[in-house]
């Protein structure tokens, strides 16, 4: 079975649960905690080594996680364990997160910009985004800065990316430059 299937199941069921339970925010807070947990490369390691028995897996789990996330979290990662799914929790993490912001209808967009942008300018972006209808009411933006950009902006989400920044339309410009046309190719 291939990666994004298993991901994509186990994430399905520990919302459906979540909601079943009327836990869905406890359990999103957690599986947030858990994605930058597993950042850790020991921890990452630990949960995909064959070597290491479940019990000992599930030990280790309770020692760093009990009282600090729900316990229905805590009893799907102990499922995880025992079905032999561990090595695949940043994958169900991504997904759970995916299915989540799917589900409250909350669209995220990644803003890049050669200079860090001021608080008047995002909420400009986000005026003009939500009038745009191309995204939803709620509003996720994460901006990141890349100086190589020189000016301008890359706008990124929902697998859509709108260029305008002053690298990529020097680009252009060298592209249709090299052409020449008017010059007669032989």
């Amino acid at each position: 079975m291939s990666v994004t299937r298993i991901a994509t199941r186990y994430a399905k069921s520990l919302i459906d649960l979540a909601i079943e339970q009327g836990k869905l925010e406890q359990v999103s807070n957690d599986v947030n905690t858990l994605k930058n947990a597993v950042k850790n490369r020991d921890l990452f390691l630990m949960l995909k080594s064959p070597i290491i028995h479940a019990d000992k897996k599930n030990a280790v789990l309770d020692a760093l996680f009990k009282g600090k996330i729900e316990g229905l979290t805590l009893a799907y990662l102990h499922l995880l364990v025992n079905k032999g799914r561990e090595q695949y929790l940043p994958e169900i993490a991504a997904e759970y997160i995916a299915q989540y912001k799917t589900l409250r209808r909350i669209t995220s967009v990644r803003v890049t910009t050669a200079v860090p942008l001021s608080d008047a300018v995002l909420a400009d972006l986000q005026q003009k985004l939500l009038a745009s209808g191309v995204t939803s009411e709620n509003l996720e933006i994460e901006t990141k800065t890349n100086p190589d950009l020189i000016g301008g902006f890359v706008l990124e989400f929902d697998n859509k990316r709108y260029d305008a920044s002053v690298a990529y339309k020097l680009d252009e410009l060298k592209a249709s430059f090299s052409k020449n046309l008017y010059v007669k190719e032989f």
